[in-house]
């Protein structure tokens, strides 16, 4: 396991103050407040850590309310909001200064047979084939060394491959609002299912919107030519995966209105079986000088 991963790791593993409330620490992100992954990743442990281990985690909910402090921690309030004989479901608070910054629904369902079926898995080249996310970053002699030192810095925990051209690298012309990235971490995860549930809540929320911005030739936060953040997220986990194992992460944004753009995604495994489904939509405003 890499020194990376296992520093992500420590992040995740809350600190019970006492029951059903947790404390969690924040480190930098790109932006200069609390990555919204590490929230929603940390929501997730704490929901899972009041749940029967027999019971998996089939689909979340939450919304941003404000910028976190990456300087101060964060208490995760959870509420036992229902124990039934399949579902069970937690709502957790996430507190900094004595307000709430975020909110998360998640439910928990015990295995079950049923109806099964799925989208094709779309086409992609093998992860192997692509260049790592170092050697993308390095690539663009655009981007400042100080703005490349912080992405790999923030992904050092998760071996993140673009298909294409991510928005900052390749912008001023609109492109279709597409966006492939394969992932995984840099390093074995335990058995544990909340673990890869929690390790592919954290990485969902790094590439979203990048459909968003192809759409409109905008290379984003990394150029400074939109400014944004997350307002809402969704996930369903539809089939079991491993987060240590190439996913591909198939993005794209059907709109974009108000301030507000929308993306939308699958995540497949390597071996085509769709694993998740995540819907995000989060404000891409253009600077008012521009």
């Amino acid at each position: 396991m890499s020194e990376a991963l296992q520093s992500l790791l420590d992040l995740l593993d809350l600190e019970r103050i006492e029951e059903d409330i947790y404390r969690g620490r924040s480190r930098s992100a790109v932006v200069p407040r609390v990555f919204g992954g590490q929230v929603a990743a940390q929501a997730m442990v704490a929901a899972g850590r009041t749940v029967p281990a027999d019971r998996h985690a089939h689909s979340l909910h939450a919304y941003f309310l404000r910028p976190g402090d990456p300087g101060a921690p964060i208490v995760y309030n959870v509420d036992r909001l229902r124990d039934g004989r399949s579902f069970t479901t937690r709502r957790v608070v996430a507190v900094q200064h004595g307000k709430p910054i975020f909110t998360l629904s998640a439910s928990f369902q015990t295995y079950e047979e049923g109806l099964d079926h799925q989208a094709p898995m779309p086409p992609a080249p093998d992860p192997a084939t692509l260049p790592t996310g170092e050697e993308r970053l390095r690539s663009y002699p655009h981007l400042p060394a100080e703005t490349v030192e912080r992405f790999l810095e923030a992904r050092a925990a998760v071996d993140l491959r673009y298909v294409d051209d991510p928005p900052f690298g390749d912008f001023g012309t609109p492109r279709e609002p597409h966006s492939q990235v394969w992932f995984r971490t840099n390093g074995k995860l335990a058995d544990d299912p909340l673990l890869h549930v929690v390790l592919a809540t954290y990485v969902s929320d790094m590439t979203l919107l990048d459909s968003v911005l192809l759409a409109h030739g905008r290379g984003g936060w990394a150029v400074g030519d939109v400014v944004g953040a997350s307002l809402d997220h969704a996930m369903w986990f539809h089939r079991p995966f491993r987060a240590d194992e190439w996913l591909l992460y198939d993005q794209q944004s059907p709109s974009a209105s108000g301030g507000r753009g929308l993306g939308q995604a699958r995540i497949h495994t390597q071996d085509g079986r769709l694993a998740v489904s995540v819907v995000q939509e989060g404000v891409v405003r253009v600077p008012r000088e521009q």
